[in-house]
């Protein structure tokens, strides 16, 4: 459960329309549950964090890699059952896991390219991320970003192929980019697509450098200090292909974008 469900669930006790122990027994078995009350749940090779969303506003996410196929699907039925409505998410599957989550859970939401699987329905927080790549070689990465953004609630939509190359083909689009309430923006080589980016919109840049490129990209360092020293205004850049780092962090900020603009007091009447 995150914040949003925890609230929501103490104004039905409020009207009456749950009980104390209702709420009590919601709570334990989600947020509060675990050994002791620790918010932890203990399934011998990993330690569950369930109390994260009620701390942060979004749930625990496995990381795939390094797990074996059982693993990741014993964390993700685990995840799954626990109180509240956000999806069960696991990023950096390898193959055999994504076969191994498809037999286990027909109706999971899987992605090969980006190598992700979600289980439950999504969030939804009616913030707009659009995530544009560079090149067609990017595309593992964006796909990961546009993948789990979607799942943390987003209208979630790509722009590709747009490096700067060819730099007509961002130009081109320059009215979707500025339709959206944050941009997360991938790219290799030289990496110099969210600086040109940050200059034709003033939309928030969240910059992903990739591993693609030639021996001088260095695994991803090139691109990585050219976004660092992007002297585009409101860039901020995450790790070396981390695709779910930025779509976290754009979530984030357009849920609170989308919960002030709710917030906003409308006209005063004479």
């Amino acid at each position: 459960m995150d914040r949003d469900e925890v609230r929501a669930l103490l104004e039905r006790v409020s009207a009456g329309t749950a009980t104390t122990d209702e709420a009590l027994s919601t709570l334990v078995r989600g947020p509060l549950g675990g050994g002791a009350g620790t918010g932890a749940e203990d399934l011998g090779f990993a330690r569950l964090d369930t109390h994260r969303a009620l701390r942060t506003g979004d749930p625990e996410v496995v990381y795939g890699a390094g797990k074996t196929p059982d693993q990741n699907v014993a964390l993700l039925r685990a995840l799954r059952e626990q109180p509240g409505h956000r999806s069960a998410l696991a990023t950096r599957l390898t193959d055999e896991a994504l076969r191994a989550i498809g037999e286990a859970f027909p109706d999971a939401r899987i992605d090969p390219v980006a190598r992700c699987a979600a289980l439950g329905e999504p969030a939804d927080s009616g913030g707009r991320v659009l995530v544009v790549s560079a090149g067609t070689s990017d595309e593992p990465v964006a796909r990961e970003a546009a993948f789990v953004a979607a799942e943390f609630g987003c209208a979630t939509g790509q722009v590709r192929d747009v490096g700067v190359a060819g730099i007509h083909r961002v130009i081109a689009v320059r009215d979707e980019l500025d339709a959206a309430d944050c941009l997360i923006v991938v790219a290799g080589m030289d990496g110099a697509l969210p600086s040109v980016v940050a200059g034709l919109v003033g939309v928030p840049v969240v910059a992903v450098p990739t591993s693609v490129g030639y021996g001088s990209a260095l695994g991803g360092i090139a691109p990585l200090l050219t976004m660092l020293n992007s002297c585009g205004p409101g860039v901020l850049v995450c790790n070396i292909d981390n695709g779910f780092g930025a779509a976290v962090a754009a979530a984030r900020m357009t849920r609170r974008m989308v919960r002030a603009r709710v917030a906003e007091p409308g006209p005063v009447s004479a």
